[in-house]
């Protein structure tokens, strides 16, 4: 097989051969979905590559159920029509990382849960893990695995479902995933507070979800960002809040959240056609979309914790940050070099958090650990998993780890 073949499977029986296939013949293999996410993780060391873009298509879909199952090659947009019509959404509204990574191809909803994709919402509604009820996948051996069923209360198998997600291809190849949904809401509203520095943000945001006001999103945009989303905000800080739901019960909230806010600083409200791009936005990291070569981190600590690494690292480095998930999701731009020792030093001072290299060039990202070092004792948990799912290691070896 040359380098640049790439295998096409239509059934779930053509990857249990070709995975049963490479795993006698001992042949590592790349598991792609759309292609969307190849530069996010450590280089896969396989020759070849199974794309599982051509075992798509929904499986069931029965709206009043809140559930669907679909193949995992399946095209989000696809996904995301089919509910649109029947006025339901993905409650964790899954990044797109195209724009971040200069990427091509379309989004796949197994790649979404095989990388635990989640954006804004994630606040209010859990992760996209958190979502899924089931799934079929081929195990490193060529096995099937089913586990998980198509409805809430069947629950069996759950933590196996819930492993496969995030596990980006290294433990079993999706074939098909079952998840919930949810209704769309009937409309939304952002609460703008002009003028806040990090720290302010950070208290306003803890005050904002303290209230009764059920916040699905809740963000800080600092100047040096904010100027990034164009006619939408002002140039300057912006602490923004998002609330979604039935009309009259979103006008009620935002006039609570807005007197609330007024004591701070400067307030406007953004419509729902404004708020839907600006959320968009955030979700798909705009402000770090417009120079490639600089790396990208996603850090996820405590909520009041964001704003101190930020200026912690500013000390040391040349580094461009904004809030998400009310201050726990940092997004991190850096100026020239990764400097993971140093953003994982101060994460651990700060009491601990996750790291993840999200954008670098191919060359840094083999060198430097992409996702969080675990300590020795879930390494070693890691590495058993890894043998009993794939026992050969041919899923998309290395892309978590130099060795897994």
């Amino acid at each position: 097989m040359s380098a640049a073949e790439i295998l096409y499977p239509e059934t779930e029986d053509d990857v249990a051969r070709i995975v049963k296939e490479h795993h006698a013949a001992g042949q590592p293999m790349e598991i792609r979905g759309g292609g969307t996410r190849t530069g996010l993780g450590r280089p896969v060391q396989a020759a070849s590559a199974l794309s599982l873009a051509k075992l798509a298509g929904i499986t069931n879909y029965d709206p009043s159920e809140l559930v669907m199952a679909a193949r995992a090659g399946t095209p989000l947009s696809e996904i995301e029509a089919a509910l649109a019509a029947n006025n339901q959404m993905l409650t964790f509204e899954p990044m797109d990382h195209r724009p971040l990574l200069g990427a091509d191809g379309e989004p796949t909803i197994g790649g979404v849960f095989a990388g635990n994709i989640s954006g804004p919402r994630r606040l209010s509604a859990g992760a996209a893990r958190d979502s899924l009820l089931g799934v079929r996948f081929v195990n490193g051996s060529g096995a099937v695995v089913k586990s998980g069923g198509r409805v809430m209360k069947n629950v069996t198998g759950l933590d196996l479902v819930k492993l496969l997600a995030g596990s980006w291809g290294t433990l079993g190849v999706l074939c098909e995933v079952i998840f919930k949904v949810l209704p769309r809401p009937e409309t939304a509203v952002t609460i703008a507070l002009s003028g806040l520095n990090d720290a302010e943000a950070a208290e306003a945001m803890a005050a904002a979800m303290a209230m009764s006001v059920e916040v699905s999103g809740a963000a800080h945009l600092p100047v040096s960002v904010a100027y990034r989303f164009g006619d939408i905000l002002k140039s300057e800080a912006t602490t923004v809040f998002r609330l979604e739901g039935l009309a009259p019960s979103v006008e009620v909230r935002a006039e609570r959240l807005v007197a609330d806010m007024r004591r701070r600083g400067e307030v406007s409200v953004l419509d729902a056609q404004v708020s839907g791009e600006l959320w968009r936005d955030i979700r798909d990291v705009k402000p770090f979309t417009f120079h490639r070569t600089k790396p990208v981190w996603r850090v996820s600590v405590a909520p009041g914790a964001g704003h101190q690494l930020v200026a912690a690292l500013r000390l040391q480095t040349g580094v461009d940050a904004f809030y998400d998930w009310q201050g726990g999701l940092v997004w991190l731009q850096m100026e020239a070099e990764p400097e993971a020792d140093l953003i994982r030093r101060y994460v651990k001072a700060l009491g601990g958090g996750h790291a993840t290299l999200v954008r670098a060039d191919a060359a840094t990202r083999a060198e430097v650990p992409v996702f969080e070092p675990q300590p020795p004792a879930l390494d070693a948990l890691a590495r058993r998993i890894k043998d009993q799912f794939d026992p050969g290691g041919i899923l998309n070896p290395g892309r978590m780890t130099a060795t897994m």
